[in-house]
């Protein structure tokens, strides 16, 4: 009997729509390792990456694992090589993000513009302080480094708000919602002068590694906000604190950073015009099960023999 192995718990309802998929599979889920260390072997399917499986894959090359399912969208931190040079299939829950995140940026954008962290500073401190506030978000130029379904759900958001919206991707294919597209070697010059927040979706690649710095940073208005909940790595982070420091960017706010959790000692934590979130900005109640919606499209395309279609990951850009 083939075996599918969730390193996650599963609720029964959730069991059932698998077995509704993989009918002659055999189940197996749990967030502990006793749950599933016995079966990873075994398993032709793996969905949920974490360091004991990552190490137990490792060990031993006679993993039958044909596909491995990342329960989150980023792959950045998985054995990208070793899943190649062995013929594994990735996919990750890439998607699943959009409404939460999206949220989130939203969230930071209007609060860093409209001084929300500021009176909740003051709040609990007493203070009744009008500390300057003038400044609106509508009719203001947002520029969206990554237009996938985040930046996308981000885009239409802005829209609302009379936003002009700039996008970044790749290929610079027309999206959506965005008004301008460009790629990752024109936004320098079209993106970060135009625009009135910069918004960091990106993953972490080659090509991503420390794409924001002091150059980036300098090309940006000093009235505008960088908000980053796509990865640390992508931003070098000492560029971006001397950036906030000196005033060459009036703020940020953070979700991601280089290594997490941050350090208590960061000068992030004490700064005024910034707002810091713990890598929480795609928590939802929702996410298992828009996660399972992603993994039983392509969990029915694998059981009969087809190649997955949805969330492929290309092992060589690294998303």
């Amino acid at each position: 009997m083939p075996k599918v192995v969730f390193t996650l718990d599963l609720t029964a309802d959730q069991i059932d729509r698998v077995r509704a998929v993989a009918k002659d599979w055999e189940v197996i889920h749990g967030k502990d390792k006793s749950h599933f260390g016995e079966h990873l072997k075994d398993a032709e399917v793996i969905a949920g990456w974490n360091r004991s499986v990552e190490d137990a894959f490792r060990a031993d090359p006679s993993f039958r694992v044909k596909w491995v399912h990342n329960w989150g969208a980023g792959v950045d931190k998985l054995p990208l090589a070793e899943f190649k040079a062995r013929g594994v299939t990735l996919t990750n829950s890439s998607g699943v993000h959009a409404y939460p995140i999206s949220e989130t940026i939203l969230a930071m954008m209007l609060g860093l513009t409209r001084k929300l962290h500021t009176y909740v500073r003051n709040q609990q401190q007493h203070v009744w302080h009008h500390a300057n506030l003038s400044a609106e978000m509508h009719g203001k130029t947002v520029g969206i480094l990554g237009v996938g379904a985040i930046g996308l759900e981000t885009a239409r958001l802005c829209k609302a708000f009379g936003m002009k919206v700039l996008g970044v991707r790749r290929s610079a294919a027309p999206s959506d919602f965005a008004d301008e597209m460009y790629d990752l070697e024109q936004f320098e010059l079209h993106v970060l002068p135009q625009s009135d927040y910069v918004v960091n979706t990106l993953p972490h690649t080659k090509e991503t590694q420390h794409l924001m710095g002091a150059q980036q940073f300098s090309e940006m208005k000093s009235s505008a906000f960088y908000i980053n909940i796509g990865r640390g790595a992508t931003t070098v982070e000492s560029a971006l604190v001397e950036a906030l420091k000196t005033g060459q960017i009036a703020g940020a706010g953070l979700d991601v950073f280089e290594t997490e959790p941050l350090s208590s000692d960061s000068p992030l934590w004490d700064m005024d015009n910034v707002i810091i979130t713990p890598h929480t900005s795609g928590s939802t109640v929702h996410y298992n099960d828009r996660a399972l919606d992603i993994f039983l499209t392509d969990l029915a395309d694998f059981v009969s023999g087809r190649d997955v279609s949805l969330n492929k990951v290309n092992l060589d850009l690294e998303y």
